[in-house]
């Protein structure tokens, strides 16, 4: 009896102390919902720092637990900083812009749509500033838009033109016997190149070339159209780094004046005798100014895909047919909704998951107008889930194209061999299969490449109907090749150049709506154990953790190899390691 009620006490006390955590966690939730509201005071000026990763999308969290124990990652939105820009320019409180960011945490695509935006907040009259104690190159590539752009006096500009560098391990899987069995399709395929040479194809030298090129051609023309510096000049100081110190910087008209953070604050007041505010743009989105309001009842949904493409649910990271094709029909059976906007921010991935969105996306353009907009890349699988929309609107610096399929599979026989282990199989069946300790066999090779062969013929299939171009034209422009938007303009993978906003007006236009709002989905839920992962109480994150010790780029390597270790079936994907310095 005296086990007994211990036992129930034990029960009850567990209970008990469950309730009570739980109503210490909805009180956090209450009082955080109770704060004050955030209010834009007169006489205010919007600092913009970029450092914060921004995504395409990030939706507000609707676990108030987690956001009140600040759980979760933070992250921008870079429609919700479009936005607030654009409310920026008729908000009587604001009185101008500060670009005042130590590094932007964005892609090319993404800076230069904020920086397009920027341009057109200067339409309103109202000033444009920026400070920095170093510039990076991407920074000074946003920062350039400003007015009057200033300098610490011990501080620099990292201008040097663009570069990406890959490594190639085929040496190092004949020295050690590890390595990737790889079947492809496309010359220009190079994602699987660093398994297969050691050195760089002039294939993939070709086309690392022309959208570098393609790239820096864009930030020479926006940063020569603001510091007025022709271009032939820009190179010249790319050439010889004139941005590294304060005195070349200055001769070249890279900044306008050398001066200390609190001179300037003074310069932003501008001599007012009144009190000047700074607003970041973090707050002035969270006080109401990061959406365009808006009473129609006509909608056009933006449906954003994100991430690399996984066959699954997918979440705010990954792009999974389960929950985008969700929202896809959610879309499609509104009545309100009048056309359909897909934001593609992706690299590609899976192919089999990319071929199950190109058919509700199919279905969906049976419907209702479809517009594709396109971010940092729209690549691969990125592209194949595209290009059956009524219009495509690129980016003139997004990484699209890369039509062409791959598979990659490790192996580890030569390994296995040399260190005297023997993997003996038994089966019932002479089936293709296969061993990651015996070499590739010709029947699995040969049901593989079919596979591979297949899925290409039908990706170029999908690219010709959807853009009205024969097989041979699609394939003349495919094989795995990367284009930028400005590219893919001329080779018509594209239709036109633009932003986010541009593909909504195109929307609007085909679906004939003079008044309507934007309703954007895909919805995510964020449960406590997944946001768990980001407690200051627990240490960071498996990624933070990594970070921290091996450094970005050493993480950036590691995390490329482990993602293509963990590719499950025939992908559709640009180039794994692709980073433009």
């Amino acid at each position: 009896m005296k086990f007994l009620r211990n036992l129930l006490a034990s029960i009850l006390g567990f209970f008990i102390a469950l309730f009570l955590l739980f109503v210490f966690f909805f009180a956090i939730a209450a009082i955080v919902g109770a704060e004050e509201k955030i209010v834009v005071k007169s006489n205010s000026v919007l600092e913009l720092d970029l450092s914060t990763p921004i995504k395409d999308y990030a939706p507000k969290e609707d676990n108030p637990i987690a956001e009140a124990l600040e759980l979760t990652d933070e992250k921008l939105a870079l429609n919700k900083i479009i936005n607030a820009i654009e409310n920026a320019k008729t908000d009587d409180k604001i009185k101008g812009i500060s670009i005042k960011t130590p590094f932007i945490n964005a892609g090319i695509a993404q800076t230069q749509a904020i920086r397009n935006k920027i341009e057109e907040f200067k339409e309103s009259g109202k000033f444009v500033y920026a400070y920095n104690d170093i510039y990076t190159q991407k920074n000074y590539y946003l920062s350039s838009v400003a007015d009057s752009l200033f300098l610490n006096p011990v501080g620099a500009i990292d201008f040097r033109g663009l570069s990406t560098e890959i490594l190639y391990f085929k040496d190092f899987e004949d020295k050690y016997g590890i390595k990737m069995e790889v079947i492809r399709h496309g010359k220009y395929k190079s994602a699987v190149e660093p398994f297969l040479e050691n050195e760089m194809s002039e294939a993939n030298r070709e086309q690392t070339t022309s959208f570098l090129k393609s790239i820096w051609s864009e930030i020479t023309d926006d940063i020569s159209k603001s510091r007025n510096i022709s271009i032939e000049k820009l190179n010249l100081i790319a050439d010889n780094s004139n941005g590294r110190n304060v005195t070349v910087a200055k001769e070249n008209n890279l900044i306008d004046a050398s001066i200390y953070e609190d001179e300037y604050e003074e310069k932003l007041a501008m001599g007012s005798d009144k009190k000047l505010n700074t607003i970041s743009i973090e707050d002035y989105i969270n006080s109401g100014k990061g959406r365009i309001s808006s009473t129609a009842k006509d909608k056009i949904a933006v449906i954003y895909a994100q991430g690399d493409i996984i066959y699954g649910e997918g979440n705010e990271d990954y792009i999974g047919q389960g929950i985008i094709n969700k929202a896809i029909r959610k879309a499609r059976k509104d009545d309100n909704v009048k056309a359909v906007v897909l934001r593609v921010n992706s690299p590609g991935g899976n192919a089999l998951a990319s071929e199950l969105i190109w058919r509700e996306l199919e279905l969906t353009k049976k419907e209702k107008p479809l517009v594709v907009s396109m971010g940092n890349f729209a690549a691969s699988g990125g592209y194949y889930i595209a290009c059956n929309a009524d219009k495509i609107i690129a980016e003139p610096t997004t990484i699209t194209g890369s039509i062409g399929v791959f598979g990659a599979i490790p192996n580890f026989s030569q390994f296995t061999d040399n260190i005297g282990i023997n993997a003996e199989q038994v089966s019932t069946n002479n089936s293709a299969s296969y061993s990651v300790f015996e070499p590739m066999n010709k029947k699995f090779y040969d049901v593989t490449k079919e596979g591979v062969e297949q899925i290409y013929t039908t990706f170029v299939n999908r690219v010709s109907a959807g853009r009205n171009m024969t097989f041979e034209q699609v394939n003349e422009i495919a094989q795995g090749r990367v284009w930028t938007g400005k590219e893919a303009i001329e080779n018509g993978l594209v239709d036109q150049l633009g932003g986010l906003n541009d593909a909504i007006k195109v929307a609007a236009e085909l679906a004939e709506l003079e008044n309507y709002r934007v309703r954007n989905y895909p919805n995510y839920k964020t449960d406590l154990k997944e946001a768990l992962k980001f407690s200051p109480f627990a240490k960071a994150s498996k990624e933070e953790i990594l970070k921290e010790t091996m450094g970005d780029e050493n993480y950036q390597l590691y995390n490329n190899i482990h993602k293509m270790k963990n590719l499950k079936g025939i992908q559709a994907r640009i180039p794994f390691v692709f980073q433009v310095k």
